[in-house]
């Protein structure tokens, strides 16, 4: 069993975590939003609507197909994803992948709906598998679908964003929801999804960026080394002088995003146990600043 924890680079806590991530995700759309005809965006929407043409057609295998269709998408995405992610992303994801797949298809639907006024529903969909797909993301990992595409895209051009990509699938999806099922299933599903992506932003930190000062007395090579070979980023530094004692003070600056810091911070005593950080989240970065979803 340690040697598959080792394949992942995961601690049992994550793994649970990763585990119960997936849980949630399901739990949400086949509760509340499966039985209200309502339908999620990027890869797990397409799945649905595939799901659903297949059922018109008379094929009713006893359980939903989405789950299984959302595998097979998946699948193909994230070999093609193969060789812009790192091993251990590579072995999360298809992980949370066939976790996500296996809780679409044993968890029951309803026959009727647990709440009965729609937005209700929509609204507690939204909050647990949005919780859920945060704490996927939170233990550096993902469940698949449009974010591999979109984080690809967004490494070959600055134009593109993973939001971006997103946005654009689902307005399509969306826009054939409004074809096919009427305005209110597309709006509620909308919602549905803004719900959901919202929750994500504020339970996980995945692009977030920072930019940390640190004020050390030690010489600071070590500390850069450890930036550059275990964060895979770089830092600039200085000698200062510092105005109470008037000694000789270096002073680190980089840019990292929010688990890198997090990283950092554990460290930050092995290189100088009188050492202080200064951190600002959420700064906006242009240029040559590479985009990692794990290390």
């Amino acid at each position: 069993m340690k040697k598959i924890i080792s394949i992942f680079k995961w601690s049992w806590k994550d793994l649970l975590a990763a585990v119960a991530g997936c849980l949630l995700s399901a739990l949400g759309l086949n509760l509340f939003i499966i039985p209200n005809a309502l339908y999620s965006g990027g890869v797990m929407g397409i799945s649905q609507l595939i799901r659903t043409f297949i059922n018109y057609l008379g094929f009713h295998p006893g359980f939903d197909l989405a789950g299984i269709i959302y595998f097979l998408i998946n699948l193909p995405l994230l070999l093609l994803a193969r060789k812009a992610l790192s091993k251990t992303f590579f072995a999360r994801t298809l992980l949370c992948i066939i976790c996500e797949t296996m809780f679409l298809s044993i968890i029951p639907i309803p026959s009727h709906m647990l709440v009965n006024e729609v937005f209700t529903s929509v609204l507690m969909g939204g909050v647990i598998s949005g919780i859920g797909g945060g704490i996927v993301f939170s233990t550096q990992s993902s469940s698949g679908g449009t974010d591999i595409i979109g984080f690809m895209l967004s490494m070959k051009s600055h134009r593109f964003s993973v939001g971006r990509f997103n946005v654009a699938v689902n307005l399509f999806i969306y826009a054939i929801c409004g074809c096919l099922y009427g305005l209110s299933t597309m709006i509620y599903s909308i919602t549905y999804s803004v719900i959901s992506s919202t929750v994500i932003d504020h339970t996980h930190k995945q692009n977030v960026c920072s930019y940390v000062i640190i004020f050390m007395k030690n010489d600071p090579k070590k500390l850069i080394q450890f930036i550059i070979k275990e964060l895979n980023r770089d830092a600039t530094y200085w000698d200062a002088i510092g105005g109470y004692k008037n000694e000789t003070t270096h002073v680190v600056y980089s840019v990292l995003s929010k688990y890198e810091v997090e990283r950092l911070e554990r460290h930050l005593h092995e290189f100088d146990q009188n050492a202080f950080m200064i951190k600002s989240e959420g700064i906006g970065i242009d240029g040559n600043f590479k985009k990692y979803l794990i290390e």
